[in-house]
């Protein structure tokens, strides 16, 4: 009786406990709250544009937007840890209301600040069989996010990338397969959520099977609802169920959603209210992709398409350009009776309450002490076993062999890396290098190569993105794809769609990224004290699909 008395008083104290942080809560959202004017209240949907390597003259004058307008947040991009420490030290100071700090961090802190070492991609992901380290490099980035006073970081990307062509999305996404992208997906948003930061999931309803960049027109998917509803939008309802607090939505046209000419996803209410909120029954924070972006700016005066956006349910704008034309013109859609009061202020209550669970209730001053070495601290050993698992070895017919009758061909390096200085001086292998433009010096080369018993051909230093095939020179390209090379080893350092430009090789080995873990991964595999377990994340070409491993590959026959 007793056990059960003082149980009780547990669950008691427990309950009063919660309850009193629920008033708290509450009593500090009804006082940020009574103390904004309309124009204040409108400012709170704004999350604006920061640089920390901006100048002071435009550093002085985002203060003076934050005191004048009263912005919701404010989006961090390029600069150094220190200096964007100082800066939200400042910025917070001159705040009437907590501001939300974001970033757009999808491979981490180093993807947008100098000193930082950056996460893979998230394509290096999708060839994992597992979720744990993703997980791992979410509460990773949740870390650097709190060290660097950040709430909201802007990720995972959940497209599905069924379009080898995508100039925008392309290796950011998982892969094509929309059960990847669910489980890692989760993972990288459970992640971060499970230690303190706001996930956002993008580009709703996906961003993936499009070939124009929406940086600079709006991309068109044609596809039927029901099409949409089976791959597209099964990994937001899935991050949906698992708690998402955020989700971006995209500038796309989707006549299945919205057949009016123009009218992208983002200031649709048949997309955000509709489909998002109440088909889907999205309760977080819906904010738009960039509202600067062309795919928007182009078709739209731009205040007016923030007062689009506004009605159609978002509850935050993302660099919505000029504040004050854009308050102006909500202001007057208020006045119209376009919009209501009632939901302005409902979406200020929304997001002041995600302030305060965010911890913007309390003092925001960051120590600049040791934070380099703090946002680096964890980065290195999860790159170093995410560049292990990521290997993918496909349509073997050799094995590698590293000793002085062994040559290494490094297409494209610029200089001297890891590996190549490694296995000259421990094996003696010999390193040619070529930028791979010059015909005439490739023949050369490839007169040189016949006197070696094995050659290991590594593609490094090209663009990750598939214009003009990646970057790469047509002559390396067509070197390639000569023949004779049949028995050649080929490590490919980079995006894996580039193989679609030479997929007559064999023996590749998938590394995904040009880094010194990368190096070390692949160093191992060629000493053969590492196995490339990877599975391939997306179909390059029909010999090389989704979903083919080592296992795979070695039992088909070329």
């Amino acid at each position: 009786m007793k056990k059960i008395f003082l149980s009780s008083l547990l669950f008691v104290g427990f309950f009063t406990t919660i309850q009193a942080q629920k008033m708290s809560e509450k009593k500090w959202v009804r006082k940020q709250f009574s103390a904004l004017n309309m124009n204040e209240k409108i400012g709170q949907l704004m999350v604006i544009r920061a640089h920390s390597n901006w100048s002071q003259y435009k550093i002085d004058s985002i203060s003076a937007l934050i005191q004048q307008y009263n912005v919701g947040g404010l989006c961090f991009f390029q600069g150094g840890p220190v200096r964007q420490a100082m800066q939200t030290n400042a910025y917070q100071t001159v705040a009437k209301t907590p501001l939300f700090i974001a970033i757009d961090a999808e491979w981490g802190l180093g993807m947008r600040l100098d000193s930082v070492e950056s996460f893979p991609r998230q394509l290096s992901m999708g060839a994992f069989a597992s979720s744990d380290l993703v997980y791992q490099m979410g509460a990773a980035i949740a870390e650097q996010c709190k060290r660097l006073g950040i709430q909201i970081n802007y990720g995972p990307v959940i497209d599905i990338n069924n379009n080898p062509s995508n100039p925008v999305i392309n290796d950011r996404s998982f892969g094509q397969s929309k059960s990847k992208v669910i489980q890692q997906g989760v993972a990288y948003m459970k992640g971060m959520q499970d230690n303190g930061i706001m996930a956002t999931a993008k580009h709703f309803p996906g961003h993936g099977d499009v070939n124009v960049d929406s940086h600079f027109d709006l991309p068109v998917i044609n596809k039927s609802m029901a099409a949409l509803d089976s791959l597209e939008l099964e990994p937001f309802k899935a991050l949906i169920n698992a708690g998402i607090e955020s989700i971006m939505v995209a500038h796309l046209s989707v006549p299945a959603i919205d057949d009016r000419p123009k009218y992208a996803t983002s200031i649709s209410p048949n997309a955000v209210n509709g489909l998002l909120k109440k088909e889907l029954g999205f309760k977080g924070i819906s904010v738009t992709d960039a509202m600067d972006m062309k795919a928007i700016a182009n078709y739209f005066p731009q205040g007016e398409a923030n007062v689009q956006a506004i009605l159609a349910g978002n509850d935050m704008l993302c660099l919505p350009g000029d504040l004050g034309q854009s308050i102006n013109k909500i202001r007057a859609a208020i006045k119209e009776r376009r919009l209501k009061r009632s939901d302005i202020n409902a979406r200020v209550k929304k997001i002041l309450t995600a302030k305060y669970k965010h911890g913007l209730d309390l003092p925001q001053q960051i120590d600049t002490n040791h934070i380099v070495a703090d946002l680096n601290q964890s980065v290195g050993s999860i790159n170093a076993a995410m560049a292990q698992q990521s290997l993918t070895f496909l349509r073997a017919t050799n094995s590698p062999q590293l000793n002085n009758k062994t040559a290494y061909l490094a297409i494209n390096a610029k200089y001297t890396n890891t590996l190549t200085n490694s296995i000259a001086s421990k094996y003696g292998v010999k390193v040619f290098y070529t930028s791979g433009n010059d015909a005439s010096a490739l023949a050369l080369i490839n007169d040189s190569l016949k006197a070696y018993d094995q050659v290991i051909v590594g593609l490094h230093g090209y663009s990750r993105r598939p214009a003009n095939h990646f970057e790469l020179p047509a002559t390396a390209l067509q070197f390639l794809n000569e023949k004779g090379h049949e028995d050649w080893i080929h490590l490919i350092f980079g995006n894996p769609y580039a193989v679609g430009d030479f997929n007559t090789i064999n023996n590749i080995l998938f590394a995904f990224e040009d880094t010194k873990h990368s190096h070390a991964a692949v160093q191992k595999w060629l000493e053969g004290k590492l196995q490339a377990g990877g599975t391939l994340p997306v179909t390059i070409s029909p010999e090389l699909q989704y979903g083919m491993s080592s296992e795979a590959a070695l039992k088909k026959k070329f």
